[in-house]
């Protein structure tokens, strides 16, 4: 398994452009099937997640090719809707496709997606979307299976804003006859992506970043050819890292209104932030000051995707912060990792209180999970000494070479792979 070492203590410094959006990109792919023929997706980052897809792809017919950050997809001769059980416990979005492939061939056969273990992710509210859409549902052991040989449009209420069901039921609508409406729908940049590149195709929805879309079915899509959004935790986590070093960062081709909840609490912090069009500039020279409560909410509240790499930032902070995790129950492993690297930090269910502490110390830790593992970088390039990342494949998820990344602003972090054993003679 490949390790990152970090030598820390020096502040980042200098100009980056932020990668593509994961989360835009894995629905996009999947939303590919829809339209028969060749769709070319830019801005798409070299991540194990996206590799998985198009695998995944490849196995169900079509012929993907992923050069520079440009995918070329030719769904024409995708044959089969069933998803392979081995692709699909690589990657918790996966599940994405069960709304293209149920619109395109009547059927889809599936398994429970894997992902980061960090906690229960049902997808009840994805079936429930079909099923009002007029899909029937069968579920054996770890395998589901839905079928419906046409689909009509519904009103669909979804009990929790969920970012994946509310994808799901936009890629199995736009086919579907007559109007979909969903209510408390997800409102994250990735699902208003969505809907601008399925428009793009042709489709008709209207709403999405409001809890309400409103799906009109369309006969057929065609491809297009698409760009896809900055990827708006990559650029937290890069903004985080620069305040954690007390560094002086820009950040270009970003969508700062994305980013509106981080560079609030940023600023409460003590760090300083200008925004000038698609530029954030991020500087800190001083120790942070303490943020009393952070809540993680669904869009466009603080981000569960950026909360254990904030909590870095306040492990450095003078006083006492409160950081609550409301969307995963398993999301606070990382508090272990970082009290060996000398952070005062108390769990009590699902709030960390942190009691900020003037240096975090080098120390052998390991990721847990894909932002964890971002959250133990930002600690050791803030760290005094060297720090030894373990487990990088979950950073590998979500970042496109992260060592690259930040070395490109100066941090002293390099990926070390272990060496095959020879055979003996």
């Amino acid at each position: 398994m490949d390790k990152l070492v970090i030598e820390g203590g020096k502040p980042l410094s200098g100009t980056i452009v932020i990668q593509g959006a994961k989360n835009a990109a894995l629905p996009i792919l999947a939303a590919s099937l829809l339209a028969e023929g060749t769709t070319t997706i830019d801005s798409v980052p070299h991540l194990l997640d996206i590799d998985v897809m198009l695998n995944i792809l490849r196995e169900l017919g079509c012929r993907a090719e992923h050069t520079g950050d440009t995918v070329v997809l030719d769904t024409t001769s995708a044959h089969t809707s069933h998803v392979p059980e081995t692709l699909m416990k690589q990657m918790r979005s996966s599940i994405f496709l069960m709304g293209p492939l149920l619109a395109r061939f009547g059927e889809v056969q599936v398994y429970q997606p894997g992902g980061c273990a960090i906690g229960e992710r049902k997808i009840d509210l994805h079936l429930q979307g079909l099923q009002a859409l007029g899909a029937e549902i069968e579920e054996a052991h770890n395998r589901i299976v839905c079928r419906a040989s046409k689909l009509a449009g519904a009103d669909i209420h979804l009990s929790f804003p969920s970012v994946g069901a509310t994808e799901n039921i936009m890629m199995a609508a736009v086919l579907a006859e007559g109007r979909t409406t969903i209510s408390n729908a997800a409102r994250e940049p990735e699902i208003q992506d969505l809907q601008r590149f399925l428009n793009a195709m042709g489709a008709k929805i209207m709403g999405a970043g409001t809890d309400t879309i409103t799906i009109d079915g369309v006969s057929e899509l065609s491809p297009c050819r698409y760009k896809v959004i900055p990827d708006r935790i990559v650029a937290g986590t890069v903004m985080v890292a620069a305040a954690a070093t007390r560094g002086q960062v820009t950040l270009q081709e970003t969508q700062p209104a994305h980013l509106s909840s981080l560079i609030h609490v940023l600023r409460r912090a003590g760090v300083q932030i200008v925004v000038d069009g698609d530029i954030i500039k991020v500087g800190s020279s001083a120790r942070p000051k303490a943020v009393e409560r952070i809540v993680t909410s669904p869009y466009p509240a603080f981000p569960t995707d950026l909360q254990s790499q904030m909590m870095v930032l306040l492990a450095l902070a003078d006083g006492v912060s409160i950081l609550k995790e409301t969307i995963f129950e398993g999301r606070l492993k990382h508090v272990d990792e970082l009290s060996r690297m000398g952070a005062d930090i108390r769990v009590d269910l699902n709030a960390a209180f942190i009691r900020g502490v003037p240096r975090l110390y080098g120390a052998t830790v390991e990721a847990t999970d894909l932002r964890a593992g971002a959250a133990l970088v930002i600690a050791g390039l803030a760290a005094q000494g060297r720090t030894i990342v373990e487990q990088v494949h979950h950073i590998d998820r979500g970042y496109d070479r992260i060592e690259t990344m930040l070395s490109r602003l100066g941090a002293r972090i390099t990926r070390t792979s272990p060496v095959p054993n020879m055979p003996n003679h």
